[in-house]
């Protein structure tokens, strides 16, 4: 029996035979099950796992499929650094779709599962350290409360994998509430009728929006339902100074998830020109650019929506153009009260996103910690260091909490909902991915405990709550995934 007992529906099959192609998973010769996340597996199913780590390895590397799996791989396309291009998934293979007790629809895939007829270059394989990357900073954006995917399970393959050099490899079991991306809604438009984009459409709001159904017109509601899902979560990432890394139309999802952890990382120093990625050699995606890409992202969206809009081609690009245009005012709003937020407001004002500019231009000059910094506001030990650093701000922020009638109890209950005290700091990412790869896991388990619960310090490992002397400057990320 396989690990979900309930059969499998392939509701995505149900589209037009453009979107995707049938294919079974690569077998692999001898699979191992490396982690297996039992919490998430709770959520799932609600039960207890009931059977070996023999049979899941086999499950959950793709050796055995599950009743009423159909195994297909996804097409779409995408602009990758800004530049259109066919793509697929080249080395994932979607198992089928999966019902929770709550009735919550989630897509279960598998990642490093061989090739595809949308392979482009490689081996259809994924590197163990990119899986066990992937399942560790997945869990730590989840616990941190921002939507995202999640990794159910590693299996290592037993087989080799060549990159730049030779790696072990693996299979990690992904789930989201689905893979629909923008770049699936580019690639109707451009390889696709427009009978294929209806149908694309009709099924993405009858699967995660199907209060728009009733909407006079669906498409425009899909459109700006999915602009604000994503500036919500952009939002979200710059509370928590993570950097995607490669926010591609392809790795932008319509349900509003964060996915894809490539050469993703949390920034240690401000500065919003932060960089990671190895491929992102002018800094497209920064920190601070975040913003403006994902708006230029839904710029692609309303693109291959546009037919749908109106039969006016003119009249079409206006009423996209009218949603797009909220953008900037609903972000800004957004995120001045994020902000305010984090330095225990309630709410923007002028004088308070002043404020808090004034503290990223000298976190930013003196090369301060961005989590330490927002977190040291409402801890004791941290207080007495950042009045000597910051005194002038400091008393402006008292006065403006006076003037607003916000005691320093009711500031920190604000503070500590949104300052996370600890996130998988890069150079320790490293460090329990080194010690795995030797066969040793338990720095990464003691890891996987720490992320969840973030918004507490971490004890066990008090090292692990700090950047190192240079904040990383010298770290780059790469898109092994």
């Amino acid at each position: 029996m396989f690990v979900f007992k309930t059969p499998f529906e392939t509701t995505y099959s149900n589209l037009p035979s453009i979107f995707f192609k049938e294919q079974l998973p690569t077998s692999i010769r001898k699979p191992e099950l490396v982690l297996f996340n039992h919490d998430l597996y709770r959520e799932l199913t609600d039960h207890s796992i009931e059977i070996s780590n023999e049979e899941i390895a086999s499950f959950l590397s793709g050796n055995k499929i599950p009743e009423g799996a159909k195994p297909i791989a996804q097409a779409y396309a995408g602009h990758q650094f800004g530049h259109f291009t066919m793509l697929g998934d080249g080395r994932a293979i979607l198992l089928g779709e999966h019902l929770s007790p709550t009735h919550q629809r989630f897509d279960i895939q598998l990642k490093g599962s061989g090739t595809t007829p949308y392979s482009r270059r490689g081996d259809g394989r994924a590197t163990l350290r990119s899986m066990l990357r992937e399942y560790i900073v997945s869990e730590a954006i989840f616990h941190l409360g921002i939507p995202s995917s999640r990794s159910l399970a590693v299996v290592k393959t037993g087989e080799p994998v060549y990159r730049e050099s030779t790696h072990q490899g693996a299979v990690l079991t992904r789930t989201m509430s689905s893979h629909i991306r923008v770049g699936t809604f580019e690639f109707a438009r451009n390889f696709g009728t427009i009978d294929d984009l209806r149908a694309l459409t009709a099924y993405t709001i009858h699967r995660h929006y199907p209060e728009l159904e009733e909407w006079p017109h669906p498409a425009l509601g899909l459109l700006e339902t999915v602009m604000k899902k994503q500036l919500d979560l952009i939002v979200s990432w710059m509370r928590v100074g993570f950097i995607h890394g490669v926010m591609n139309t392809d790795n932008t999802g319509l349900a509003g998830e964060t996915y894809d952890y490539g050469p993703c990382a949390f920034m240690n120093g401000y500065h919003p020109g932060t960089v990671f990625s190895s491929i992102d050699r002018d800094g497209r995606y920064a920190f601070g650019n975040q913003p403006s890409i994902i708006h230029w992202n839904m710029y692609a969206l309303a693109n291959a929506l546009l037919p749908l809009f109106d039969d006016d081609a003119q009249k079409a690009m206006q009423k996209g153009q009218s949603i797009l245009d909220a953008f900037e005012k609903d972000f800004k709003d957004a995120y001045q009260n994020m902000m305010a937020h984090k330095i225990g407001f309630s709410s923007s004002s002028t004088e308070i996103n002043e404020l808090v500019d004034q503290l990223l231009q000298i976190m930013q000059s003196e090369n301060m910690d961005y989590t330490n910094t927002f977190r040291g506001l409402l801890e004791e030990q941290s207080l007495s260091t950042l009045r000597s650093v910051i005194p002038d701000w400091w008393r402006k922020r008292e006065e403006l909490l006076s003037y607003y009638n916000i005691s320093n109890e009711e500031a920190k209950a604000e503070m500590q909902k949104v300052n996370p005290a600890f996130i998988p700091r890069n150079h320790v990412v490293e460090f329990v991915l080194d010690i795995a790869e030797s066969g040793n896991l338990q720095p990464l388990q003691d890891l996987l405990n720490a992320v969840k619960t973030p918004y507490i310090p971490q004890l066990n490992h008090p090292s692990w709550n700090f950047s190192p002397e240079n904040h990383d400057k010298e770290y780059v990320t790469f898109c092994g995934t």
